[in-house]
C-alpha cells in the first residue's frame, strides 16, 4: 500500500512539472501578435493588394516591414502601440483611396513581430534604429509618421531626434504625458526570471516597455521643443487606457510645431485606428 501511494504521488508530480514544462514552452510560442508569411500573402490576395514584406538586417539587429504603394508616392509610415505588429495597420495598406496617394509602410517596431522578437528596447534606442531604417527606405518624397497608442511617443522621439525629415506627426491615442504614466507594481515583479517566462509573447516585450516608459517619457518632454512639423493628434474621450488629457499636455508642450491640429472623437476609446476606421482614413487623405 505504502508503494502504491508513493507512485501514485510520483506521478502526480510529474504530470504537474509536465504541464509546467508545456505552459511554458506554449508561451514561447503563443500570443506573438504577428502574421506568418503565409498569412502575409493571403491577406493581401484577397484584395489583390501589391506588397513587400521584408526584412532589413543591420548591426546586431533586424526591422521587418511591408510596404504597399507607389515608390513614387509620399510615405505614409505606420508604428504600431504595445503590444502589437505591423497588421494593426493591415486595412489601411490595402485601402484604395490611400493607395493612390501614398505609398504606405508598416513596421514591427524593435522586439515584435519579426524585428528581433521579445527584445524590447526604450524610446532611444527604438528611435535609433528606426532612423537608420528610415535612412534605407527613404524615397526624398515627404514623409508622414503615424503612431498609436506606445507608437505615439515612438514617433515623437523620431521627429525630436530628426528635426528636419518629416512632413507631419499623426499621434493616435498617444501616450506622451509621463504625469499621465503610472505603470503597475506587478510589472517589475513579473519582469524577474523565472515569472518572466509565464508571461506569454507578445505581452512580456509589451511589459517590458510599459515598465520604462514612464522615465522614458520624462526624458523625452524636453525634448519635443524640437519638432518643427505639422501635428495632428487623434484622441477619444473615453479613452481609459491613456487618457485625454494627453492632448492639452501635447498641446502645452510642441510649442515649435509649424501647427497642431487636433481631432477629438466622442466616446470614443483606445482603439481608433480601427473602431473609428473611416474617420481616421479620411484624416490620412485630407493631409496636405
Amino acid at each position: 500500500m505504502t508503494y502504491t501511494l508513493t507512485s501514485f504521488h510520483f506521478k502526480k508530480r510529474y504530470i504537474v512539472y509536465s504541464l509546467i514544462f508545456l505552459y511554458v514552452l506554449l508561451c514561447q510560442s503563443c500570443m506573438t501578435m504577428r502574421f506568418s508569411r503565409k498569412e502575409t500573402t493571403k491577406f493581401f490576395a484577397a484584395s489583390k493588394t501589391e506588397f513587400q514584406d521584408e526584412t532589413i538586417v543591420f548591426d546586431g539587429y533586424k526591422i521587418h516591414y511591408v510596404e504597399t504603394g507607389m515608390e513614387q508616392n509620399p510615405t505614409l509610415f505606420f508604428v504600431h502601440g504595445s503590444p502589437g505588429s505591423w497588421n494593426a495597420f493591415k486595412e489601411y495598406l490595402t485601402d484604395t483611396l490611400l493607395l493612390k496617394k501614398y505609398r504606405m509602410i508598416a513596421i514591427d517596431r524593435p522586439g515584435f513581430g519579426y524585428s528581433d522578437f521579445g527584445d524590447a528596447q526604450n524610446l532611444r534606442v527604438q528611435s535609433k534604429r528606426i532612423t537608420a531604417f528610415i535612412k534605407k527606405i527613404d524615397n526624398k518624397k515627404p514623409l508622414i509618421l503615424v503612431g498609436h497608442s506606445v507608437g505615439g511617443p515612438v514617433v515623437a522621439q523620431l521627429a525630436a531626434d530628426n528635426p528636419s525629415w518629416f512632413k507631419r506627426l499623426v499621434i493616435v491615442s498617444g501616450s506622451l504625458d509621463p504625469k499621465a504614466e503610472n505603470p503597475e507594481k506587478w510589472r517589475t515583479v513579473v519582469k524577474v526570471p523565472p515569472l518572466r517566462y509565464l508571461i506569454p509573447g507578445a505581452l512580456r516585450p509589451s511589459n517590458d516597455e510599459l515598465w520604462w516608459l514612464k522615465q522614458d517619457l520624462i526624458a523625452l518632454r524636453p525634448e519635443l521643443k524640437k519638432i518643427t512639423c505639422d501635428v495632428t493628434i487623434i484622441h477619444g474621450t473615453k479613452d481609459i487606457l491613456v487618457p485625454y488629457s494627453n492632448v492639452a499636455f501635447m498641446k502645452k508642450t510642441l510649442v515649435n510645431a509649424k501647427s497642431i491640429d487636433t481631432i477629438t472623437i466622442e466616446k470614443a476609446n483606445h482603439f481608433i485606428p480601427w473602431s473609428h476606421y473611416e474617420i481616421m482614413r479620411n484624416e490620412l487623405l485630407n493631409l496636405q
